[in-house]
């Protein structure tokens, strides 16, 4: 199974776009939205092209394809205007005998996870850092942000396919990886 995995898009419409075009181009099965979709955040400056409007548009026309979690951005009022479930704290993903619990990261995170079982990923998006750091009993991936990377880190996402996590950047070029 192919699955890519995104967070913190933030209401950048130029963004989002890009995101949705690597979509199209790594055809996986599902799109994993790590939260933050819609709305900047009080500590965060806007970012490019700043339409959450366009945003719900373009998100709502790949509902099918979307799995998501709530961010500390996301809100019932943005329910009220996406076509796909985004409240829920938390999802489980099991596939290729690997669990992947993913999660924002406001609740729960590298430094407080949940509790996890011996080889267990927790997926995080929120500090908009890619990374990958195994743990005594889980790893932690994160993919970055779509729309404001910090640390000097690019605009991108991540992929999971054949029991390896590969990130990138949203032009598709391979910036690191981690195989299970």
């Amino acid at each position: 199974m192919k699955i890519m995995f995104a967070s913190d898009i933030h209401g950048s419409d130029t963004f989002c776009e890009r995101l949705l075009a690597a979509f199209e181009r790594e055809k996986p099965e599902k799109l994993i939205l790590l939260g933050d979709l819609l709305y900047h955040g009080p500590r965060n400056d806007l970012p490019c092209g700043y339409a959450p409007k366009k945003v719900i548009e373009r998100l709502n026309a790949y509902a099918k394809s979307l799995l998501c979690v709530r961010g500390n951005c996301d809100t019932e009022v943005d329910q009220m205007v996406l076509s796909f479930p985004i409240l829920s704290d938390y999802a489980v993903v099991y596939t290729d005998g690997i669990t992947m619990y993913l999660t924002h990261g406001h609740v729960y995170s590298e430094d407080k996870p949940p509790i996890l079982q011996q080889g267990d990923f927790l997926i995080c998006g929120h500090t908009h850092v890619p990374a990958c750091n195994v743990h005594e009993s889980f790893v932690y991936l994160n993919p970055g942000s779509v729309s404001i990377p910090k640390e000097n880190s690019h605009h991108g996402y991540m992929v999971y396919e054949d029991r390896q996590f590969i990130w990138k950047d949203l032009d598709g070029n391979h910036m690191r990886a981690f195989s299970v």
